[in-house]
């Protein structure tokens, strides 16, 4: 049914790319499921292992695969859109996408704020923050690692809380009263350094996007900042754009 056709100006690596993503599309392999080997796929279409290669690196960069060393070439999960929307946490927006949110602490501490995060939250530069870092988990799978930091002043206690499966915005509107009314997000594209890839379960370097978010309270003043590295093969950002004349 699928084959390679030598007359086509087409390079055969586009061609075999073509037909795997539409086999991928199809359904014929679903999320997670492993792909045919290079060996199997040189064989299957009369090509040789550079031109596999080629078209697999070709949907790497896509994100509709994932390669995994010394395991083998794996369908990716459907990426998660996210654009601009309603002010949410992780764990309802894991959610609106039906999967279960889970978070693993790796830092709860006091510290003193850095110059970043003091012009963010208006305070001194000396001022203690908590921070609070989580490895963000969606349905048993590592999507990302966040990083917020509130002014200690504001959450007294919260910092011997435990804050590993919870909303931490449903934490701090029931126990200390602050509502996050709005934010202000920037996104970027990164690539991921080796300790966050050991976490996240991807290769050294892998793309991610990056999120710096600083939270407001109904009267505009900020009360918390939060860094993000999200994994680029299960994350994309979807704008709707409209045209203005003015």
């Amino acid at each position: 049914m699928y084959a390679l056709d030598k007359k086509l100006p087409l390079p055969l690596y586009q061609q075999l790319k073509n037909i795997l993503l539409t086999r991928i599309e199809a359904g014929e392999w679903g999320p997670g499921q492993q792909i045919p080997t290079e060996t199997t796929l040189s064989e299957r279409f009369g090509v040789s292992k550079i031109t596999v290669r080629q078209a697999l690196r070709d949907l790497s960069e896509l994100g509709c695969i994932r390669r995994e060393q010394g395991r083998g070439t794996f369908v990716s999960s459907a990426k998660l859109s996210q654009g601009p929307r309603e002010l949410t946490s992780f764990s309802e927006e894991m959610r609106r996408h039906n999967l279960s949110a889970e978070s693993k602490v790796l830092e709860q501490s006091l510290r003193a704020a850095d110059a970043v995060a003091a012009e963010a939250l208006h305070i001194a530069g000396d001022e203690t923050v908590l921070v609070l870092k989580r490895l963000r988990i969606a349905s048993g799978e590592p999507m990302g690692i966040q990083t917020a930091r509130i002014p200690a002043s504001l959450v007294p206690g919260l910092v011997d809380a435990n804050l590993g499966n919870v909303s931490l915005y449903e934490v701090l509107e029931s126990r200390y009263g602050l509502h996050a009314a709005k934010a202000h997000e920037t996104h970027s594209a990164v690539l991921i350094g080796p300790e966050e890839a050991a976490l996240l379960g991807v290769e050294f370097y892998s793309p991610a996007l990056a999120a710096t978010r600083i939270t407001y309270l109904p009267g505009g003043e900020p009360f918390e900042v939060v860094n993000s590295i999200m994994r680029g093969d299960r994350y994309r950002i979807v704008l709707d754009l409209v045209h203005s004349d003015h």
